[in-house]
C-alpha cells in the first residue's frame, strides 16, 4: 500500500479536521460548555484521537531505513513543517487579539494549550520520539513488531495515569505544562496505534471485513457511550476505562466507514473532493482558522434554552465551522501567492 495514496483517508482527515474546528467554534465562538452539549460533547471523544491515529497511520514507511542523515532529514522536515509555522502564528495571533502582548503571550507559553496552538507542538513531540525510537531499533538491528507493543502499552499507561489524580500528580508540573508534554501523554497511543495499524494493514483489513467485528465494535461503542454519559457505574481510578474504549472503538468504527464508503470518497465525487481539499490543507486551516472564529455567545446561550437536540447543534456549528474553514482556505491561498511564505509557513 506504500506509494499508493488513499483518497478516503485524505477525506478522513478533512472530516476530522472539520469536527476540530466545530468544537473551537462551538466552545470559544458560541461559548458552550461541552458538559452540556450533544453533539459536540460525543464528537469531542474521538476528533483529536482520529486525528492523531491518521498522522501515525501515514508517519509509518516499511521502506525507511533509519540512517542517521536520514533522521536528521525527517527531524528538519517535521521541525520545519511543524513548529515554525505555529511560532509565526501563535505571534500573529497574540499580537491581532490580545492589547497586551507580552502578557498574553506568557499566558499562553504556561498553558499546555497554547492559545489552542499545542496541536502541531504536540504532533511534532510524537514524530520526533517515534523517529528516535525508531532510528535506535534500526540500530539494533531489531526488526519484530514487539518493542513498538511495549511503546504503545507505556503509551496507555502514562496517558492512564492523566485519570488518576489521587495516585498521580506528575503532570500538573510546571515543565509538563510548559511542555506541553502532557497533551502528548494523552494523544500519544492514538498515534502509535495508527503506526500498527499500517504495518498489519492487510490483516486489520480482513478484521474489519469479518461478519462479526462491526456488530460487536458497534455493541461495545454503544454501551461505552452510555456508560461515559448516563450511567456512571464505574468509580474513582477506573472511572476513565470505557471512555478509553469508547475512544478506540469509534475511531475504528470511522476508520471503517470512510474505507466502505471510499466511492463516496474519490476526487470524482464533490463530498470526496472537498473533504481531500481540507484534508491535505489540514495545516493551513488549523494555523489560520482561530483568527476567524465568531464570538457569538447568545447562540451558546439560545442552543442551551433548546435543550439537548443533537441535530441543532451539530448544523448550526457545522455551518458555522464551514465558513471558517471557507475563510481560513482563502487566506492559506492568498499567502501562498508567495514561494518563500508557501515554504515556510506550509512546508510547500
Amino acid at each position: 500500500m506504500e506509494g499508493k495514496r488513499l483518497e478516503w483517508l485524505d477525506a478522513l482527515r478533512g472530516f476530522t479536521m472539520i469536527l476540530v474546528v466545530m468544537y473551537h467554534v462551538f466552545t470559544t465562538g458560541f461559548s458552550g460548555n461541552v458538559q452540556k452539549g450533544t453533539a459536540i460533547t460525543f464528537m469531542m471523544l474521538f476528533r483529536m484521537p482520529t486525528f492523531f491515529f491518521i498522522s501515525g497511520f501515514l508517519a509509518y514507511k516499511a521502506s525507511a531505513v533509519w540512517t542517521g542523515q536520514y533522521l536528521g532529514q525527517m527531524l528538519w522536515k517535521k521541525v520545519k513543517v511543524q513548529l515554525i509555522p505555529t511560532i509565526v502564528f501563535l505571534t500573529a495571533f497574540l499580537m491581532l487579539m490580545h492589547r497586551k502582548f507580552w502578557p498574553a503571550l506568557e499566558a499562553a507559553l504556561a498553558s499546555p494549550t497554547k492559545a489552542g496552538y499545542w496541536f502541531c507542538w504536540g504532533l511534532l513531540q510524537m514524530f520526533v520520539i517515534y523517529y528516535l525510537i525508531s532510528y535506535v531499533l534500526e540500530r539494533l538491528r531489531v526488526k519484530s513488531v514487539w518493542p513498538w507493543l511495549v511503546v504503545w502499552l507505556a503509551a496507555v499507561g502514562v496517558y492512564a495515569t492523566l485519570y488518576m489524580p489521587s495516585w498521580f500528580h506528575w503532570h500538573k508540573g510546571a515543565f509538563w505544562q510548559y511542555s506541553s508534554l502532557v497533551r502528548t501523554a494523552e494523544y500519544f497511543q492514538f498515534f502509535i496505534f495508527g503506526t500498527l495499524a499500517h504495518r498489519y494493514w492487510k490483516p486489520l483489513c480482513r478484521l474489519m471485513d469479518s461478519r462479526w467485528f462491526f456488530p460487536v465494535l458497534m455493541a461495545v461503542a454503544f454501551y461505552c457511550t452510555v456508560e461515559n454519559y448516563h450511567w456512571h457505574h464505574f468509580r474513582r481510578q477506573w472511572a476513565n476505562l470505557p471512555r478509553t474504549i469508547d475512544i478506540y472503538a469509534l475511531v475504528m468504527l470511522l476508520l471503517m466507514f470512510f474505507r466502505y464508503y471510499a466511492e463516496w470518497f474519490t476526487k470524482e465525487r464533490w463530498v470526496g473532493r472537498s473533504l481531500q481539499y481540507i484534508g491535505v490543507r489540514t495545516l493551513d486551516v488549523y494555523l489560520i482558522h482561530f483568527f476567524f472564529l465568531p464570538h457569538l455567545p447568545m447562540i451558546g446561550t439560545w442552543l442551551k434554552g433548546a435543550g439537548r437536540n443533537f441535530v441543532l447543534e451539530t448544523s448550526i456549528t457545522m455551518a458555522m465551522s464551514l465558513l471558517v474553514i471557507g475563510f481560513a482556505l482563502l487566506t492559506s491561498n492568498i499567502l501562498r501567492v508567495s514561494p518563500f511564505l508557501k515554504k515556510w509557513l506550509f512546508g510547500r
